[in-house]
């Protein structure tokens, strides 16, 4: 079944009316007439627009993602082209400019109030020094309606690994960890294998405070090494009190097989893995499909396709 449908294939003039009330980028995507038979929550969809950038070796800037939805209009056709019901949003990030994501915070303040309970939201910190005014402003709209976690990437610069963390960069985190937890909130972690965002650091962050702290790994620790890792140590997470929870964007097939296989068998973090598309950075078609295709029972892709969303992040929207 496609999910997508060419403008002109027989839509009727109300979709057609509609359509033309979202940006040019956005036009070419029909809202679904029939969807996969699945209610669907994603826990990873990123909001606003990124300026072009010369990445890597490029000698003009380049965009490598379409724009992420800048308005409600344009989430809420998001949204309807995918099938999702609820989502939770999340700054749009990726160019080497520290205060670039949390211009993006009260735009998922402003679509969290404009979303009719089906969007939350997650506000961009950072543990590091340079960035705490930034971050202490952050963390004064955690009171706002819809916001129901904290986004945090290492990506532009840093370390998950406390042990490397000098006072002032530990005392931040500390702060950061302390709102989350009392607000009862997870921490939504990007992972990815090398560097700062590797697995290991996390590690060490769970062993230190992931009783208290809710720790959302994304990408279900980030490449083979990552994955290997994490799937290693996953009952033993779980059963030693750790509040660790995941989604399987970016995960490669081979992992998020044998994490949904063992789960099925075993019922070990069942209620801890969610799903997540990562638009516009992964694709929503093939993230569904790792689920969906699963061969695993349908009690296990009901609770990861939007029940442990529901219970984590969507229960208490208005």
């Amino acid at each position: 079944m496609c999910m997508m449908h060419q403008a002109g294939s027989g839509v009727s003039l109300s979709k057609v009316e509609s359509i033309a009330r979202v940006p040019e980028e956005y036009a070419h995507e029909i809202p679904l007439t029939m969807g996969f038979g699945r209610k669907v929550f994603s826990v990873h969809n990123h909001v606003g627009h990124l300026e072009p950038w010369p990445f890597y070796e490029s000698e003009v800037p380049v965009s490598p993602a379409d724009p992420g939805p800048a308005t409600a209009e344009e989430l809420d056709h998001f949204m309807k082209c995918r099938g999702m019901e609820k989502t939770l949003i999340i700054p749009n990030y990726g160019i080497p400019v520290q205060a670039q994501p949390f211009s993006h915070n009260e735009l998922v303040v402003r679509l969290c109030r404009q979303g009719g309970g089906k969007v939350a939201g997650a506000l961009w910190v950072s543990g590091l020094p340079q960035n705490r005014e930034l971050t202490e402003n952050a963390l004064t709209l955690l009171e706002e309606p819809g916001i129901a976690a904290l986004k945090m990437s290492y990506l532009l610069g840093g370390t998950a690994d406390p042990r490397k963390w000098d006072e002032a960069t530990t005392k931040l985190h500390e702060t950061i960890f302390r709102a989350a937890m009392e607000k009862d909130i997870p921490i939504h972690f990007h992972t990815s294998p090398g560097g700062g965002s590797d697995i290991l650091g996390f590690f060490e962050i769970i062993k230190r405070w992931g009783k208290e702290l809710k720790i959302h790994l994304v990408h279900m620790g980030g490449g083979v090494s990552g994955h290997i890792r994490l799937l290693s140590r996953w009952s033993e997470l779980i059963e030693g009190g750790y509040r660790v929870y995941l989604d399987t964007s970016w995960a490669i097939g081979f992992a998020v097989r044998k994490l949904l296989q063992e789960v099925d068998r075993t019922g070990i973090g069942a209620d801890r893995i969610m799903f997540g598309c990562d638009e516009p950075w992964s694709d929503y078609e093939s993230e569904f499909w790792k689920i969906q295709g699963a061969r695993i029972s349908e009690e296990i892709k009901e609770r990861i396709f939007w029940g442990n969303a529901q219970e984590q992040y969507f229960s208490k929207l208005a």
